[in-house]
């Protein structure tokens, strides 16, 4: 695990809602691509279902992560690709099964038009920095 630097509010800049500013971190990047609601067969998990889209995307991304030897602590930035901002709820909610509050990294939530298949609903992909 990485010791990592999180600064919620740096000065001028106004305070942050459900993520932080800047994270700073030395080490080994990993770089984890967009992770879609499939299971491990392929097959698409909750389609019409934000919460259990988002669970499975989570638990996909925490997988990646661990084949790098990196756990969600070193995640440094998250981004968020969504159909639909009132989808974040239920994102928020699976990322707090992973990530605690006073831990939580950078992040960016962008709304898109479509994702690769229409029965996606978000496509998150994330940024880590493990120590050497």
């Amino acid at each position: 695990m990485s010791e990592l630097t999180r600064i919620p509010a740096p000065e001028g800049v106004a305070p942050a809602a459900q993520y932080t500013h800047v994270v700073l971190g030395t080490g080994r990047f990993v770089a984890v691509s967009g992770q879609l609601a499939l299971d491990e067969d392929g097959k698409v998990v909750g389609e019409g279902d934000p919460a259990a889209q988002a669970r499975q995307v989570f638990e996909n991304l925490r997988r990646c992560l661990d084949s790098a030897g990196a756990a969600f602590d070193d995640v440094v930035k998250l981004t968020f690709f969504v159909t639909d901002m009132a989808h974040m709820g239920a994102i928020r909610a699976a990322r707090a099964e992973h990530i605690p509050d006073d831990r939580l990294p950078a992040a960016s939530a962008v709304q898109v038009a479509a994702l690769v298949r229409p029965e996606f609903l978000m496509e998150i992909e994330a940024f880590a920095v493990v120590a050497p």
